[in-house]
């Protein structure tokens, strides 16, 4: 006797009214939840016919003092105004006020004294350093600020911010060049930490200058917002206005010296075998070294006294930063990607060795190439990573990063992991805001959750030996599963999530994994995403151009998908909460023998598929589909 048994889900219980209705919502349209198109950036997510930003070009001096730690510059803005608004006055950044006395970024600092044996004197001294234990005078000293003619103009410094009040309007179509004295003292990284700052090697005694956010720089005024001029606190990063760069950095003579752009005096600042390696390096695809470990060692011995200018120039780009040490080693080599030929270099101490020479640049190639193949050509000319102990950042075509052996030159797999997706994820940064230039301030999410996306596919494409298992959905469960207390959306600004990692980095990389792996498929995701980073590239998107290009590019519905993981805390939920087996009632005779047709005539075909013999089939879904079909069995959801 033949017997089937057939293993069918029972759907859950009916919800109640009110959940049902939640759940539905859930899968609704955006909607007004994303603003309305106009002819700045249109409802298929492109950039519009009335599209405008801004520009700002930069002519800077800066010297750097390496006995006393200070910084003096001088600068020169030229200010585009492209808008079609009359500005009464402009915006600077002053991000180095964050460390100046009064500085909102107390405020929000927190610590937790694990046991109450910590000494009265340190909770004293971190009180009074308003939440650091690193007595240091940051901020800017902004001497003078000067109109083209030598004027003084009128400014006011509100904590992290700088407001020009402009004689006359600054009208559509008009520029405006002012300038600006400044100074400060650079603070050392290891004691109060941050961005920028200095390491300072105790054993032959230099340092290590890793420089950004130094010098005052323009804010974004755009279509959106108007003047992006929230302050400083130390999550929310930045949010600038391309523009062109020239600038002169004065350091002690046998300083090296890396930096956005491309250095325009080499000739000058390198002994003559150094110069020769140099343009050797730009052209070769093998790796070169420029300044050998030797000539790096052989440099720290004597601190010289006497000063040189190494001059940078930048095209396009939306910031500067710098590093300089004569404890550089340096390398580099030519990545040959479809259109350009970017120049892949590194600096590092010889601290950093083995490991920097044999890993740095090659992990600067590699995310070049895949980035590049993702969205578009590397379009600067160079990209730079610099070693520094405890610190990973990006600036435009440089970034800094860490990832050191012991002091006998060996590391463990988990070093040689962290340095390399730091690198990997710093260098992606050039994409994700330096060139797709997201407003970060506000959405952390748009160039750290898209580049940890990436960084995620470089490290499974080029590393499939190192044990990488971030940005991926089994990483972030159970962050998603935690106290919704302890959450908050992707769309929530970087100052005011409870945790920044999560929220801004694995759960929307997280997200996107899912989307191109799971829902739409390598192919189509990867042509939209594409379609994305091509419109916006040296562009202001924001996440309504990135939701609407993704679905504008590939004709699927994916307002579900943004609602569920971008504005919500909910996480998937699906369990199986009852499975019952049934056998059909039958006789001994075959089945298909004795089969009643349901009420209603059948068509030639149906009564073909009827009689069809199902003893040899083994597929049971394929049979219980049939079955359903004849009216043999029912799905009842209860």
């Amino acid at each position: 006797m033949k017997k089937l048994l057939i293993m069918i889900l029972i759907c859950a219980p009916f919800l109640s009214v009110a959940q049902e209705q939640e759940y539905k919502e859930r899968f609704e349209q955006l909607g007004t939840m994303l603003p309305t198109p106009n002819s700045y950036r249109t409802a298929s997510g492109a950039p519009g016919e009335n599209y405008w930003q801004q520009k700002a070009d930069y002519s800077i001096k800066v010297k750097l003092d390496e006995s006393s730690n200070k910084i003096t510059g001088s600068e020169t803005i030229t200010y585009y105004n492209q808008s079609p608004h009359s500005l009464n006055y402009l915006w600077l950044q002053l991000d180095q006020n964050m460390r100046a006395e009064g500085s909102d970024s107390e405020l929000v600092s927190t610590a937790t004294f694990f046991n109450d044996t910590i000494p009265a004197k340190y909770l004293e001294q971190y009180v009074a350093n308003g939440g650091s234990s690193y007595d240091f005078p940051g901020g800017f000293n902004i001497e003078t600020v000067k109109n083209a003619d030598g004027d003084e103009m009128d400014y006011l410094v509100q904590k992290t911010m700088m407001k020009i009040r402009l004689p006359e309007a600054l009208k559509p179509g008009e520029n405006i060049s002012f300038s600006i004295d400044w100074n400060y003292f650079v603070n050392d990284r290891m004691k109060g930490g941050g961005r920028s700052g200095f390491e300072y090697f105790e054993e032959d005694g230099n340092s290590l200058y890793t420089m950004a956010q130094f010098f005052p720089r323009m804010a974004v005024y755009n279509d959106v917002e108007g003047w992006q001029n929230k302050q400083f606190l130390g999550s929310g990063e930045f949010a600038l206005t391309f523009g062109d760069y020239d600038v002169e950095i004065t350091v002690p003579d046998d300083f090296i010296v890396g930096a956005t752009g491309m250095v325009q005096n080499a000739k000058e600042v390198l002994t003559k075998d150094q110069f020769k390696r140099y343009e050797k390096a730009l052209k070769s695809k093998e790796q070169t070294f420029i300044v050998t470990e030797e000539e790096a060692i052989e440099n720290e011995k004597e601190k010289s006294t006497s000063y040189e200018t190494w001059k940078f120039k930048a095209e396009n780009v939306r910031d500067f930063g710098f590093a300089a040490s004569r404890k550089f080693i340096w390398d580099g080599q030519m990545v040959e990607l479809e259109s350009t030929k970017p120049f892949a270099q590194s600096f590092y101490p010889k601290e950093g060795n083995p490991l920097w020479e044999e890993e740095s640049t090659k992990a600067i190639k590699n995310t070049l190439e895949l980035y590049s193949e993702r969205t578009f050509d590397y379009p600067y000319p160079q990209a730079t990573s610099v070693h520094a102990a405890s610190i990973g950042m990006e600036y435009p075509m440089i970034c800094f990063n860490f990832g050191r052996p012991d002091k006998n030159g060996e590391y463990s797999v988990r070093t040689q992991l962290g340095m390399t997706y730091v690198i990997v994820h710093e260098i992606g940064h050039n994409y994700f805001p330096m060139i797709v230039n997201s407003d970060e301030r506000q959405w952390a999410w748009m160039d750290e959750g898209l580049n940890s996306f990436l960084e995620s596919n470089v490290m499974f494409e080029y590393y499939p030996d190192l044990p990488y298992s971030d940005n991926i959905p089994q990483a972030v469960t159970g962050y998603m599963k935690s106290s919704k207390d302890q959450q908050r959306p992707i769309m929530t600004n970087p100052e005011q999530v409870l945790r920044l990692g999560p929220n801004a980095y694995s759960k929307p990389a997280a997200a996107l994994n899912l989307l191109r792996n799971t829902i739409m498929g390598p192919e189509l995701f990867d042509e939209s995403f594409k379609a994305y980073a091509q419109r916006w590239k040296f562009k202001h998107p924001t996440p309504a151009d990135f939701f609407r290009t993704m679905e504008d590019a590939s004709a699927v519905d994916l307002d579900w998908f943004w609602r569920g993981w971008f504005y919500t805390t909910d996480h998937v939920d699906v369990s199986v909460d009852e499975v019952k087996y049934f056998r059909i009632a039958q006789d001994e005779s075959d089945m298909e023998k004795n089969a009643k047709a349901p009420k209603g005539d059948l068509g030639e075909k149906e009564e073909k598929e009827l009689k069809t013999d199902f003893s040899d089939r083994t597929d049971l879904i394929f049979l219980f589909q049939k079955l359903q079909n004849f009216g043999l069995v029912n799905i009842v959801p209860r």
